[in-house]
């Protein structure tokens, strides 16, 4: 792993993948590791019980995904049947490697707790004077989250909704200043957590 680029997709994988290790990536399917190779990340995939079951390497090129499309990636291929060229399957450690071709998979769209979970994992590291700490989120259900954020220069929570959608990661990126505009903001009457509501919704 020499190339910066290669180096930082390998981690952003990683860091992604990390929630996983607690829940199954598809029916009957764990994450094992992510392995680094020239120009792809692999996923160690044990399919099948513990004892008995068959550890397989999916292996994804940097340059055709990014990061956050990998879980639906890898829940369409396995879930279902799927066919790989001879040119497609090698082995290493005694795993069968399987190179995908992502541009060819439509990406199983992940469920709202993953959403939200995405959403989360973006906001949780502490802030700066631009941008707000997460102190707290509720699901509100109907893809509607609120997250709960506070300026580490004012005082006081922000309660900010967001739809969770393809889209959401934009969202986060703008939300520094999304927040700041008068339009979205209004008093929070029912809900003691914040002293102030912005509906970002319909962004």
């Amino acid at each position: 792993m020499i190339d910066s680029e290669d180096r930082e997709q390998q981690a952003a994988v990683s860091r992604l993948l990390l929630y996983y290790l607690n829940s199954p990536l598809a029916e009957g399917c764990r994450l094992r590791g992510v392995l680094p190779a020239p120009g792809a990340v692999r996923i160690a995939v044990h399919a099948g019980d513990d004892e008995d079951g068959t550890t397989f390497l999916y292996e994804i090129p940097h340059d055709t995904v990014a990061p956050y499309y990998i879980p639906g990636l890898l829940r369409t291929v396995l879930a279902g049947t799927q066919l790989y060229g001879s040119s497609d399957i090698s082995e290493a450690m005694g795993m069968t490697v399987i190179r995908l071709h992502p541009e060819e998979i439509t990406p199983d769209p992940e469920a709202e707790y993953g959403q939200t979970l995405t959403v989360v994992r973006a906001l949780s590291d502490p802030g700066d004077e631009e941008n707000p700490f997460l102190i707290g989120f509720l699901m509100l259900g109907d893809s509607l989250l609120r997250l709960y954020v506070q300026r580490p220069d004012r005082p006081g929570a922000i309660g900010v909704d967001v739809r969770l959608t393809d889209t959401t990661t934009a969202l986060i990126a703008s939300l520094p200043s999304l927040i700041e505009e008068a339009q979205h903001q209004r008093p929070s009457l029912d809900d003691p957590h914040c002293d102030l509501l912005v509906d970002l919704t319909n962004q």
